[in-house]
């Protein structure tokens, strides 16, 4: 069986397209040779046939209960690094061009750009001299997970430290080769030239040539000053862009290989189906069928056939029994969702706000509620696996592909060093891409069929089949001093899991509750009294992984309730807020967010008629949002169209400002989206919905104008892709109360919603 994926092809199985990807050879896994020097640092013989490799182990895999604590602070990291090799590699070409590893994945969030920023600034070389390479667990740094906003921010220094040793050896071999000294030399090119004379040099393939007598410092390598950044904090040209402009991106669902065939699975009718009994009929004469696999046991059913469609056909045409088991109904979640009875763990406490709440003349509460969310992403589940006697090679749209390996060897009982991941291109992931049920899928349809078999989820499929965003209830209550400012506030918050089910099962225990569902659920204003408690919640429909995870739901609960505070205050919202900044590097940051927001939106200034303004923050792996949207309200119909979002942001250092950009807007439309369209709910034990009919998204009729304020931060570069999708519900929603006098507090804010509000 050839190892040559081959370039784009659907349903039309267009053969002799060129290879764009290769599983390397048993000889250049036998070249591979890494040895460790001065400062933990791995030179070696290049994975891929290339003169050098050089890189920098990551450390050991984070403690999720530590990673909590990180994400929360801002203090990112890659998720889940390897130990075993280096996790930023460098390869120098034969034509001296540099080839950039890179383990985070390009789901179209740039990522790739702004890692090879990085890179580019430290190793001083000119910006298409890095060929960016996506790196799989053969070829480069692997076991790295794409999310919770700490690509960039977890790469940033042992990058940039991998990359100016790497000049600083390339120098060093130089200065030898020349026979002069390193101050006389520069970077040049695709090579090392005198600063005097830059036809005399050598380059990087020459100088690679040589790494065996290469020794990394016992000093540490000086990191460039910002004032020298060439790259770093400036706009560049996408990596990315070219190839999927002149249709060279490959995804998981192009991934195509010679005599492959494609794959369907059988689905159950509802969320409590357990499979009976399953029969062939006429299936296996069916034209095109070439396998099928029938697992009871394993409530698998499966086929391998020369077209989707005629795999497709045979599942249909089998009979298969079920148990449907319990018909489950919406009002049956929204019951187990509330924050109450055991279970709930405290998850921030300050003073005692029991007493407090009691000793009040006042207590003000509020109930907010969010709905189950549907990943919408353009490309939906897709893998193509190879398996052959005990090797398995899988293409795979996935953001974690030391996590797929993992879960493919225990799946199919192959040792981890037998299998080998290659993320392709993700049409999206926004979390959903973490789960590899696919990948399992063409592996066993693989190895019945001896070929290669690619399955590829339809929209209903991706919907109806995977997880989901969490359903939440909230319960707030508050109390204000003499003064107006908040002296107790208590969160009881209830959530489906979202982290909890992909964590190991004894650190699950240990935390108690859900680091992913009570994300921006604690109050970071100061308040003397306060607790915040969570109620983990395990509910029918499998739920997890999504953009910001509860970001945004804690958030439309904490800042509308902090506004109605503000109201009952007689207060204005902004102030109020500013108000109860505590006096510290939080505080200064938010308070700076929040004015600049303010100020950029002119707050308090006139608006036209029928028009209103609202405003929400928080904080989110380190970095502070703050926004103020500016709504109508078509009181007749009862719908709500928000005009502008202006956010303002503070990430630290910016890499690359049009990527940041980018990504708010990005954030805050699906934002907008969540607050005014999206919900999925449970009906008769199944999902009530199949495709974007009955699942409708913002649509650009719709989508408002984003206007992006970037602040910038100390020298640390922080998450951009989640946190501003956190303020943009509260925001809206105080629009409304300032506009109507009237409070929403159950998403989506339907017209129908809206109108029994105002009734």
């Amino acid at each position: 069986m050839s190892d040559q994926i081959q370039n784009k092809e659907i349903e039309n199985e267009l053969e002799n397209s060129p290879p764009i990807d290769s599983v390397e050879s048993d000889e250049i896994k036998k070249k591979r040779r890494w040895r460790p020097t001065r400062r933990g640092f791995l030179i070696g013989a290049g994975a891929t046939g290339a003169a050098l490799a050089l890189g920098i182990p990551l450390g050991k895999p984070y403690v999720h209960l530590y990673m909590a604590e990180m994400i929360d602070s801002g203090e990112g990291g890659t998720f889940g690094a390897s130990t075993s090799e280096p996790n930023l590699w460098f390869e120098v070409a034969d034509d001296s061009r540099i080839q950039l590893f890179i383990p985070q994945v390009e789901m179209g969030q740039g990522v790739h750009t702004s890692i090879t920023q990085s890179a580019a600034d430290e190793l001083d070389v000119d910006w298409d001299v890095i060929e960016v390479v996506q790196a799989g667990t053969d070829n480069g740094p692997f076991e790295t997970i794409t999310g919770g906003s700490t690509s960039v921010s977890g790469t940033f220094i042992p990058l940039r430290t991998a990359a100016a040793t790497l000049k600083y050896l390339f120098l060093i071999e130089a200065a030898r080769m020349l026979d002069q000294p390193m101050d006389a030399l520069q970077i040049s090119g695709r090579g090392v030239a005198l600063v005097s004379d830059v036809a005399t040099r050598v380059d990087f393939a020459e100088l690679a040539a040589n790494e065996s007598m290469w020794e990394v410092p016992e000093d540490e390598i000086a990191l460039k000053d910002p004032s020298e950044f060439r790259y770093i904090g400036k706009p560049v040209k996408r990596v990315d862009i070219p190839a999927k402009v002149n249709g060279q991106a490959v995804y998981g669902y192009d991934a195509r290989l010679p005599g492959m065939l494609y794959g369907a699975i059988a689905r159950p009718p509802t969320l409590d189906a357990k499979m009976v009994d399953a029969q062939k009929l006429d299936a296996e004469s069916m034209p095109g069928v070439k396998a099928i696999i029938v697992d009871i046991e394993d409530g698998f059913v499966g086929v391998a056939a020369t077209s989707r469609a005629k795999a497709r056909a045979a599942i249909a045409a089998m009979q298969i029994d079920w148990d449907e088991g319990r018909l489950w109904q919406q009002a049956d979640v929204d019951a187990m969702v509330v924050p109450e009875g055991d279970g709930g763990t405290d998850i921030q406490r300050l003073g005692n706000v029991e007493q407090a709440l009691e000793n009040s003349n006042t207590v003000f509460s509020a109930d907010y509620r969010t709905p189950f969310a549907v990943h919408t992403p353009l490309e939906p589940q897709a893998a193509l696996a190879d398996l052959s006697g005990d090797k398995l090679h899988v293409w795979i749209t996935t953001q974690d592909a030391g996590g797929t390996r993992t879960t493919l060897a225990e799946a199919l009982g192959l040792e981890k060093e037998n299998i080998t991941v290659s993320p392709t291109y993700v049409g999206g992931g926004f979390g959903r891409k973490l789960g590899t049920p696919g990948a399992i899928a063409a592996a066993r349809l693989s190895r019945e069929a001896g070929v290669p078999v690619h399955i590829g989820w339809d929209r209903p499929e991706a919907m109806r089949y995977g997880y989901f965003r969490p359903p939440t209830h909230s319960k707030l209550q508050a109390a204000l001093d003499s003064s107006g400012r908040i002296a107790a506030w208590d969160h009881k918050q209830g959530s489906g899991n979202v982290a909890y089910d992909f964590l190991p099962k004894f650190l699950s225990a240990v935390m108690g509750s859900d680091l992913g569902a009570w994300r921006g659920a604690r109050i970071n204003y100061e308040v003397p009294d306060n607790r915040t408690t969570a109620w983990r919640k395990t509910l029918p429909a499998r739920t997890g992984w999504w953009r910001a995870l509860g970001l945004l739901a804690n958030t439309f609960a904490v800042e509308s309730f902090v506004d109605e505070l503000a109201h009952a205050a007689a207060a204005d919202p902004l102030q109020f807020r500013l108000d109860h900044m505590p006096d510290n590097e939080w505080g200064q940051r938010m308070g700076a967010v929040l004015q600049a927001a303010a100020d950029k939106a002119d707050w308090g200034g006139p608006l036209p008629a029928g028009h209103a303004r609202g405003i929400a923050c928080n904080t989110d792996v380190g970095t502070v949002v703050a926004q103020v949207a500016e709504i109508s309200l078509d009181e007749q119909s009862g719908k709500i169209t928000v005009h502008k979002i202006t956010c303002a942001m503070e990430c630290g250092r910016t890499i690359n400002p049009d990527g940041a950009a980018a990504q708010v807007e990005g954030s805050v439309m699906w934002g907008v989206g969540s607050t005014l369209i999206e919900q999925m709910q449970i009906k008769d034990g199944q999902v009530d919905l199949d495709n974007f009919n009955t699942y409708p998204l913002l649509t650009m009729k719709e989508a408002p104008d984003v206007e992006t304020i970037l602040l910038e931060g100390d020298g640390t570069p922080r998450g951009v892709g989640e946190p501003p999708m956190g303020p943009v519900a509260a925001a809206i929603g105080n629009a409304l109360f300032t506009l109507t006098g009237t409070r929403v507090r159950d998403l989506p804010m339907t017209p129908e919603r809206v109108l029994d509000a105002l009734a």
